[in-house]
C-alpha cells in the first residue's frame, strides 16, 4: 500500500491513513469522476437553494416575525452559513466524500452521531423535495392562467385531485433526469439560475424606481440591517429559522464532489460563491420589496397575511406590469422545478454513501453502469417525495404546513453537527497556525453554537401550538411533534440497522481520524 497522487479512479477502494497506519475504510462509489467543474457546482448549490422560490415564500412571512428588519436577518442567517461552509470546505479537503455531513460525523463522533446525522439531511431533504413539487404545481397553474387570460385554468391548482397529479408529474420528471445523470441537464441548469438571477434583478431595480409612486412605500434606511432591533429574542430566531431555511442547499455543491474536478477543493469554493450570489440576490430583493411595498397589513403591504406565502404573485404586476409580470411567475416555476431536480443529489449520495458502508441497507449502494448515478437511491426518493406529499395533502394542508415549519429544527441540527465535526476533526492541528485555527476551529464553532442556539429556541417555540398553522396534539403544537417525530423515527430505524449492521456501529467499517488518502490498488 503506498501513497500516491493520481486522482482514485472509479472502483478503487481508497482509505485515509493516520499516522498511526490505521485505515479510515473511505470508499469510491463509482459515480462518474471529472463531470463538475467551479461554475457547474456553483450552478447546482444556487439551484438547489432555488432563490426566487424562497423569496416568494419567505419574504412575507419574515416580515411578520421581524418587521422592517428583514434585510438584517436575512444577514443574520447568511453568518452561520458561511462558518458552517468553513467546515464543509475543510472537512472536504481532508475526505472528499459524496456521504458529506454522514462521513465526516461518523469520522469525528462515531458510527451512532454520523447515523443521525444523515438521518436529519435525508429526512429534510424529503420534505423539502415533497414542498418544491407543490410549488411548482401551483405556478404551472398560476403561469398558464396568466398566459391563457383564463382564470378557471388558473382555478385548477385549487382543485386537490388535479394538484396531486400534477405534483406526481413534476416529481417523476425530475426524477427521470436525476437518474439519467448529473450532466444530463446541465445547460438546461444555467439557463435557469441564469433566468432566475435577471428576471429577480430587473424586478428589484423596477420596484425601486417606482417606490415613490406606491401609498405605503418606504425610503431606504440602513437601521434595516440592524438585527439588534428586532423586538424580542424569540421574534429573532423565528425569523432566523425562516432565513437559515432559504439559505439550506449550497451544501448540494459538497455532495458532488466524487464528481467533480479536483474533487478536494472545487467544491468548497463552489458552495463559497454560491453562498455569495445567493446572499447578494436577498439583500437586494429584500431592500427593493421593503421600499416599494412597505409592511403594511393591507394592499400589497408585506405583512398582509393574504399575501404573506406568495409575495412575489401580489407584486408582479404593479412592479413589473401585466406584461412583464408574467416573467417573474415563470421564474418562481422555473426556480422550483430546477430545484427540484437538483436536490435529488444530496439525498442519494447520502443514502448511496450510508449504503457503502453498510449503514443502509446494500440495495442502496448501486450505481447505475451507464449514468453512472445513484439509481435506486434517486427512484425511492422520488417514490418517498410522492407519497409523502400526496399522503400530507389529502390527511391535512395544515400537517403540510407544519411540516415545513419543522424544515428549520432538522437543518439546524444536521449542519451543526457537521460544523463541531470540523472542530473535533482537526482538533490536533489547530495550534499548528492561526489559519488553521480560525478556519477549523473558531469559525466552524461558532457557527455550530450559534445553529445549536437556533435549534433550542425553536425547540422551545414549537412546543406552543400558535407555531406554525395552529394546529395541536395533545396540546402540544403540531410542529414540535412532527419535528421530534421524524428524528425519532430515525433513532428507531438506527436500531434497526444496528441489529442488522452491527460491524458498521462497532466502528469497523468507517473510522475515526484519517486524513491522508491512500489508494489501493
Amino acid at each position: 500500500m503506498t501513497q500516491v497522487e493520481a486522482r482514485p479512479q472509479a472502483g478503487d477502494t481508497v482509505r485515509n491513513v493516520d499516522a498511526t497506519g490505521e485505515t479510515g475504510g473511505v470508499r469510491t462509489k463509482g459515480l462518474g469522476g471529472n463531470s463538475v467543474g467551479l461554475m457547474g457546482g456553483a450552478v447546482i448549490g444556487i439551484s438547489t437553494v432555488a432563490p426566487v422560490y424562497c423569496l416568494t415564500s419567505t419574504l412575507g412571512a419574515t416580515v411578520g416575525e421581524v418587521g422592517l428588519q428583514m434585510p438584517a436577518i436575512f444577514l443574520a442567517g447568511f453568518l452561520p452559513m458561511l462558518l458552517v461552509a468553513f467546515a464543509y470546505r475543510e472537512l472536504n479537503r481532508a475526505v472528499p466524500d459524496c456521504g458529506t455531513s454522514f462521513t465526516w460525523s461518523v469520522k469525528a463522533f462515531g458510527p451512532r452521531v454520523g447515523w443521525m446525522c444523515g438521518w436529519g439531511l435525508l429526512v429534510a431533504t424529503v420534505v423539502v423535495l415533497s414542498n418544491l413539487a407543490g410549488v411548482a404545481t401551483s405556478f404551472f397553474w398560476l403561469t398558464a392562467g396568466e398566459i391563457t387570460g383564463d382564470p378557471s385554468i388558473a382555478a385548477l391548482d385549487g382543485n386537490k385531485a388535479v394538484h396531486i397529479v400534477t405534483t406526481l408529474a413534476f416529481v417523476a420528471a425530475a426524477t427521470f433526469v436525476s437518474y439519467r445523470g448529473i450532466t444530463a441537464t446541465k445547460a438546461l441548469q444555467y439557463a435557469l439560475v441564469g433566468l432566475q438571477l435577471l428576471v429577480i434583478t430587473v424586478f428589484a431595480a423596477m420596484a425601486v424606481t417606482k417606490a415613490d409612486e406606491v401609498a405605503g412605500s418606504l425610503s431606504f434606511s440602513w437601521t434595516w440591517m440592524n438585527p439588534f432591533a428586532v423586538e424580542s429574542f424569540a421574534a429573532f430566531t423565528a425569523g432566523l429559522s425562516l432565513s437559515i431555511f432559504i439559505y439550506w442547499g449550497w451544501d448540494t455543491c459538497l455532495s458532488v464532489n466524487e464528481e467533480s474536478v479536483g474533487s478536494a477543493r472545487t467544491p468548497g469554493r463552489a458552495a463559497l460563491l454560491a453562498i455569495v450570489v445567493i446572499v447578494s440576490s436577498y439583500l437586494m430583493v429584500a431592500v427593493a420589496v421593503q421600499m416599494y411595498a412597505g409592511i403594511g397589513e393591507q394592499g400589497t403591504g408585506l405583512g398582509n397575511p393574504d399575501t404573506s406565502d406568495n409575495v412575489f404573485a401580489a407584486l408582479a404586476s404593479p412592479v413589473m406590469g401585466s406584461g412583464l409580470g408574467i416573467l417573474l411567475f415563470v421564474a418562481v416555476l422555473a426556480s422550483a422545478a430546477a430545484s427540484l431536480q437538483t436536490t435529488f443529489i444530496p439525498v442519494a449520495r447520502t443514502a448511496l454513501a450510508m449504503s457503502t458502508y453498510e449503514a443502509f441497507p446494500p440495495a442502496f449502494a448501486k450505481v447505475h453502469p451507464v449514468h453512472k448515478t445513484p439509481g435506486r437511491a434517486t427512484v425511492v426518493a422520488g417514490v418517498a417525495t410522492g407519497v409523502f406529499y400526496s399522503v400530507m395533502t389529502l390527511v391535512s394542508e395544515n400537517v403540510l404546513v407544519d411540516t415545513i415549519y419543522a424544515l428549520g429544527l432538522m437543518i439546524c441540527f444536521y449542519y451543526a453537527i457537521t460544523a463541531f465535526a470540523c472542530v473535533w476533526f482537526f482538533r490536533r492541528e489547530l495550534t499548528r497556525s492561526v489559519r488553521d485555527l480560525l478556519v477549523k476551529g473558531v469559525l466552524p464553532g461558532l457557527g455550530g453554537l450559534m445553529l445549536t442556539a437556533v435549534f433550542a429556541q425553536t425547540l422551545k417555540d414549537m412546543w406552543d401550538p400558535a407555531y406554525g398553522s395552529g394546529s395541536s396534539v395533545l396540546g402540544v403544537g403540531s410542529v414540535f411533534v412532527i419535528g421530534v417525530g421524524l428524528l425519532l423515527v430515525g433513532a428507531v430505524l438506527m436500531a434497526v440497522m444496528h441489529r442488522r449492521s452491527p460491524a458498521f456501529f462497532r466502528g469497523e467499517v468507517l473510522t475515526k481520524e484519517t486524513p491522508a488518502l491512500v489508494v489501493e490498488d
